[in-house]
């Protein structure tokens, strides 16, 4: 079973930053697809950022070239680093790990931490 824990949400002003971190652990790293996915009140989920375990990377439109997501294998750890943060970036972000295995998708959640942005 995989567990994922996120850290490092918070309050900041717009045009600040923050960074995110998702710690993983009880299974392999390595072979997962790393996602941050947020979710604001009465919206739906969605993807922010996804890195593959060979490391290629996607991006939503509304964050390209402003949140950068990286891995370290090492410390089975993805981070988001989140720039110019704006009050629309207000959510609550999970981490999602997913991998296939003999044509099943399995994925798993993180609890989430809030980021709000606010003056």
């Amino acid at each position: 079973q995989v567990q994922l824990v996120e850290s490092g949400g918070g309050l900041v002003q717009p045009g600040g930053s923050l960074r995110l971190s998702c710690v993983a652990s009880g299974g392999i790293f390595t072979i997962y697809t790393m996602g941050w996915y947020r979710q604001a009140p009465g919206k739906q989920r969605e993807l922010v950022a996804r890195i593959s375990s060979s490391s290629n990377l996607m991006y939503a439109d509304s964050v390209k070239g402003r949140f950068t997501i990286s891995r370290d294998n090492a410390k089975n750890t993805v981070y988001l680093q989140m720039n110019n943060l704006k009050p629309e970036d207000t959510a609550v972000y999970y981490c999602k790990a997913a991998y296939e295995r003999l044509g099943t998708q399995y994925g798993y959640w993180g609890q989430g931490t809030q980021v709000t942005v606010s003056s």
